[in-house]
């Protein structure tokens, strides 16, 4: 475990800062561009361009070409060298063709992803589709490149890349604000000069986190050099390979697909309420996942790997039932402590500029329900992880067809007989039951690959942490209702719920769960201490 954590250790330093400044980014854009139909409009086009990038090749790194990575490295005279000119040269030449095709359909991809937009809105999303669609080439090469930095054991430039993007994009949106005003959340008033610096800014942020993993392969003695030679790049390995991780995105897009589809269309019944709410709280929700489990997995993902290929099935096992553990040692409290503060993040980051108070709480409303979901989503998102180590990506695809299945009809339940408002709640709640389902069968059937997860170790030590957190919780709750009776809810008492609530409430916990003697938190509790202590 401790390889493991030092490792995570160094990425989730990394994922956090870039988590930061998301939260800085992602609330700096809300200020200028609102959550009704501008900001609708834009979130639609700034996502069809990472669905594009998963569909096409995102899902194969971590599941395909990290492995097979591994086993050139292993296998081949030059230690995988050529392979991994090969994999840079043709995958940069596909994403160069995708970006383009997608720019030429931006059109047609807007009105996939939208449901009862008039010409206006339509119209500006396409616009902002054909700025942001070309990040698509830009985003996949620095994800190759991320992937052959990590089979190196090089974790820093893949978690703080994010950052330099996340820094564009504030400085973009404060000049769009400066520039534009109020009337830059206006989709009637919004001009073309003011979609264009939107559009073009959001992908320079791209091209330079881009930029950033391709100079860092050089550190690990990667040299680019142009190789087509199709016969020795092992696509027929990994075609065959892949058409099962191209199937499980493609069907895990078909049920976002649904989602965003019925979160535009509540948004048109009450404005605010719709795709951007939803859209932003997700993002919020991935916050602690990409800071802690994130970090966890892009370790544990070569070390199994490379245990299953030696057969050490018991040392898979070990890996996961640590992972596990490490990662929901924090996100315990962190789940608990969403339920409880969500209106107070929110309202901290939203409420500025063309944001209103009841719209920030509104996001935090759908983040309470979010963070039910967090533990469930991470340690599904762990298991898969030891399927793809045996090369195995057949079974994930049959996961994902079940949760998209639970997730489509509750949402589509939540949508018809849920009042309008509460609609994006009920997606929210939707994807927390599916994910609750498809972990509890993802276990058995991992359980069943490697002979045993540790099941009851990992349940015995979930226990306590739920017990060690329930103060931190209670903690947060009062805070909160203090707050609320003394003064009406606006950013500083937010402010004051948060220091307060999930600050001293996240103390309270750790020294709760280091006198229970819970291994994971005493091992971080040790590190840092350590770390202070030099």
């Amino acid at each position: 475990m401790s390889k493991v954590l030092r490792a995570s250790a160094i990425m989730a330093a990394g994922t956090m800062v870039s988590r930061v400044t998301g939260f800085v980014r992602t609330a700096v854009l809300a200020a200028a561009i609102g959550t009704y139909a501008l900001g609708d409009a834009y979130n639609v086009a700034y996502t069809i361009p990472l669905i594009l990038f998963d569909l096409l090749i995102g899902g194969v790194l971590s599941s395909v070409v990290v492995p097979m990575i591994i086993r050139r490295q292993k296998a081949d005279p030059d230690g995988g060298r050529a392979y991994e000119q090969r994999l840079m040269t043709l995958g940069t030449v596909a994403l160069v063709v995708v970006a383009a095709v997608a720019v030429a359909l931006a059109g047609p991809l807007i009105g996939l992803y939208s449901t009862g937009w008039d010409a206006r809105r339509t119209e500006v999303a396409v616009t902002l589709a054909r700025y942001i669609l070309p990040m698509i080439a830009f985003f996949g090469i620095g994800a190759i490149a991320g992937a052959i930095l990590n089979t190196h054991d090089r974790y820093a430039a893949p978690m703080w890349a994010p950052v330099l993007n996340n820094i564009v994009m504030i400085c973009v949106a404060v000049v769009y604000y400066v520039v534009a005003g109020e009337a830059g959340s206006e989709i009637a008033t919004v001009t073309d000069a003011d979609l264009f610096l939107l559009g073009v800014g959001t992908t320079a942020g791209i091209v330079a986190q881009c930029l950033v993993l391709v100079a860092a392969l050089r550190r690990v003695g990667f040299r680019f050099r142009p190789r087509f030679g199709l016969r020795d790049a092992g696509l027929g390995e990994m075609g065959r390979t892949a058409v099962w991780t191209f199937a499980y995105v493609g069907i895990s897009q078909l049920g976002f697909l649904i989602t965003t589809r019925l979160a535009t269309g509540a948004g048109e019944q009450v404005p605010g309420a719709g795709n951007s709410a939803y859209s932003y709280a997700y993002q919020f929700f991935q916050l602690p996942y990409g800071i802690i489990a994130v970090s966890v997995i892009t370790a544990m993902l070569p070390r199994m790997t490379r245990a299953v290929n030696d057969g050490r099935l018991d040392t898979v096992g070990e890996e996961f039932a640590s992972g596990v553990r490490l990662v929901s040692v924090l996100l315990v409290p962190a789940g608990l402590l969403l339920m409880v503060l969500g209106p107070a993040v929110t309202v901290l980051i939203f409420s500025w500029g063309n944001m209103t108070v009841d719209s920030a709480v509104y996001i935090g409303n759908v983040l309470q329900v979010f963070g039910l979901a967090l533990v469930p989503f991470s340690v599904f998102q762990l298991l898969l992880r030891v399927f793809y180590a045996f090369g195995d990506t057949r079974t994930p695809v049959l996961l994902a067809a079940g949760n998209v299945a639970v997730n489509a009809a509750l949402s589509t339940a939540a949508y018809f007989l849920l009042p309008a408002r509460y609609i994006v709640m009920g997606l929210a709640l939707a994807f927390t039951v599916a994910y609750v389902t498809g972990t509890a069968v993802a276990w058995v059937m991992a359980s069943r690959r490697v002979h045993g997860l540790g099941g009851r170790a990992v349940a015995a030590g979930l226990s306590r942490m739920y017990l060690a957190a329930l103060p931190a919780a209670a903690v947060a709750l009062g805070v909160l209702w203090l707050t609320q009776e003394l003064t009406a809810l606006n950013a500083l008492s937010a402010a004051v719920m948060l220091a307060a609530g999930g600050g001293v409430g996240m103390v309270l916990y750790l020294a709760i769960a280091h006198r229970m003697r819970i291994p994971e938190v005493s091992s971080i509790v040790g590190m840092v201490a350590g770390r202070v202590g030099r």
